[in-house]
């Protein structure tokens, strides 16, 4: 990796011409790995993309154009160059502090989490790659088969159970919109600016695609652990009110990109050489998603998202 990370300076102009270079290993990532270099005075973060990482769907033209965006936008560390054709990214180095899980909760955070999302979401040019969450499991489904990947024993009944959110979500397509797609916890950085008060940067774009905003919602929400009241005062700060249909497309939601977090973890079991447990993590992420399909309110959201009502029984 050290040759790696020698040979992308050596392709950025203004830091192969440095006098007096630095470079740091960043801690946090597992299939990519950043650096933090500085160079004359200023600093920067080079970020190497892991090896197979086409396989899970990654494509570095369109994480390079999300993430230009988002910094143009100040939600991301702004883009000073791309490294081609390897697709690295180099931004500028935020100097900030991991926002704690319990503390990202926090109303005020989440307030600050929303608009951030809605400011990619609503000002974000179109991007030249697609994030549909139905699409992508069968994608990563198929590597996962192929590498003889291990499946839980009831993948048929929660295939069943996508079925019915994809079937109940497309009575109301969505208008595809640029989103991230990545929302954990490490990817939110609070900057700090000596006197001043600093920015909510996110980082890490490179599952950001065309999608739904409700699978951005979904996906911090289920990083996060949101309960039910978090739920809905993140929907207030981003549409400025909570209805049924909306909680529902959120509620239901969450559980897929549940399924997605697991799927990558069972598709990197079969693809990836990094010593990690993967399969632990998949099977994690599966059991989480057991318990919100199988929530008393499931087949109510199912109604809400279109818009209809639960039939109730008259009372005789």
């Amino acid at each position: 990796m050290t040759l790696a990370i020698d040979k992308a300076i050596a392709k950025v102009p203004f830091l192969a011409e440095s006098k007096n270079l630095k470079k740091t290993p960043l801690s946090g990532g597992i299939t990519n790995m950043n650096f933090k270099i500085d160079a004359d005075g200023r600093a920067y973060v080079i970020r190497l993309a892991g090896a197979n990482t086409e396989k899970l769907g990654i494509k570095r033209d369109v994480e390079y154009a999300a993430n230009y965006a988002a910094g143009q936008l100040g939600i991301a560390p702004d883009v000073v160059y791309f490294i081609e054709p390897e697709g690295y990214i180099v931004t500028r180095f935020i100097n900030g502090k991991r926002v704690m899980p319990e503390e990202i909760v926090k109303p005020h955070n989440l307030a600050r989490v929303a608009s951030k999302l809605r400011l990619f979401h609503r000002h974000a040019p179109k991007l030249k790659g697609e994030f549909n969450v139905f699409r992508r499991v069968e994608n990563l489904t198929k590597v996962s088969k192929s590498n003889n990947c291990k499946f839980p024993f009831d993948w048929d009944w929660i295939m069943q159970k996508t079925r019915e959110v994809k079937d109940a979500l497309a009575k109301d397509p969505y208008t595809p919109t640029p989103c991230h797609d990545d929302l954990l916890n490490l990817n939110w950085l609070d900057e700090d600016v000596p006197g001043e008060i600093g920015e909510l940067r996110l980082l890490d774009w490179e599952y950001a695609g065309m999608g739904d905003i409700f699978f951005d919602l979904g996906n911090f929400s289920h990083h996060h652990r949101l309960s039910d009241d978090q739920q809905r005062l993140f929907l207030q700060e981003y549409f400025g009110e909570v209805t049924p249909k909306n909680f529902a497309r959120l509620k239901l939601m969450e559980p897929m990109s549940e399924l997605h977090e697991s799927m990558w973890g069972t598709t990197q079991t079969g693809i990836s050489t990094l010593e990690e447990d993967f399969q632990g993590y998949a099977d994690l992420w599966f059991g989480r998603l057991r318990l919100h399909v199988t929530d008393f309110r499931w087949e109510q959201w199912l109604k809400d998202v279109a818009g209809t009502k639960a039939k109730r029984k008259k009372k005789k």
